[in-house]
């Protein structure tokens, strides 16, 4: 008999899968969406374990308060303005009509009035391309060009936190810590390693590492494992 593997086991719930959402500072979001254009100042900078970017913690005039994405550069005390009218200054949430080509930007909403859904990790941004009446072509991080509503907000600049996942991990410890800190599974073993009751690609045959082939998309949960569904397989003709 073998056991469930990893994916079976993640659907079943539990404290392993578990993120611990209760120990987060909260939802890192735009402020409510309104045609007036508002001033707040930064009350502080958080560190929240859900998030891979400090947090800037910003109380606006109409007395609502947010937690932001922190901006390179933000310090404790700082005015950022958010709105349509807003300036154009590192921090500021503005919609993508408002900015000119070549604005680097953040937390990119893909819905006006979200709060923000893109471009969300430390040291990451992304570029506005071009503009048209009806949509704001934007590069993300990726490199890939995405069209948004023109009525989606962003923030200017980069997100704090770049860099980070420079420092290596120099023992097996700290990364057990930081995993642990996020709830995330670790260490994960790699398939083809597992004896073959314990997974789809596991055996103990010599020169043939895995078993790793592609998988149907109506395949059970037992051996839905690898290149699920894949488009295409073997190699490119020329």
């Amino acid at each position: 008999m073998g056991k469930n593997i990893i994916a079976q086991a993640r659907g079943h719930g539990g404290p392993t899968y578990r993120a611990p959402s209760f120990r987060y500072k909260g939802k890192a979001a735009h402020p409510h969406l309104s045609p007036a254009t508002l001033k707040g100042h930064v009350q502080n900078l958080l560190h929240c374990q859900g998030h891979s970017a400090p947090l800037a913690e910003i109380k606006y005039e109409n007395g609502e308060t947010a937690l932001l994405l922190a901006s390179e550069g933000m310090r404790v005390g700082d005015v950022v303005v958010a709105g349509p009218e807003a300036p154009l200054e590192i921090g500021n949430t503005m919609p993508l009509k408002s900015l000119p080509e070549g604005t680097v930007i953040y937390n990119i909403e893909s819905v006006p009035g979200d709060g923000g859904k893109f471009v969300r990790a430390s040291g990451g941004f992304a570029r506005i391309v071009s503009k048209m009446e009806n949509k704001i072509i934007v590069k993300l991080p990726s490199k890939k060009q995405r069209e948004f509503h023109p009525e989606c907000r962003a923030c200017v600049g980069i997100i704090a936190g770049g860099g980070r996942l420079e420092k290596p991990f120099l023992k097996a410890g700290v990364r057990y810590y930081k995993m642990r800190a996020k709830n995330k599974l670790w260490p994960q073993t790699s398939g083809n390693a597992m004896n073959a009751v314990d997974h789809p690609f596991g055996n103990k045959r010599s020169l043939r590492k895995s078993k790793a082939r592609p998988v149907s998309r109506h395949a059970p949960p037992g051996r839905k494992v690898g290149m699920i569904a894949a488009r295409r397989t073997g190699r490119k003709k020329l």
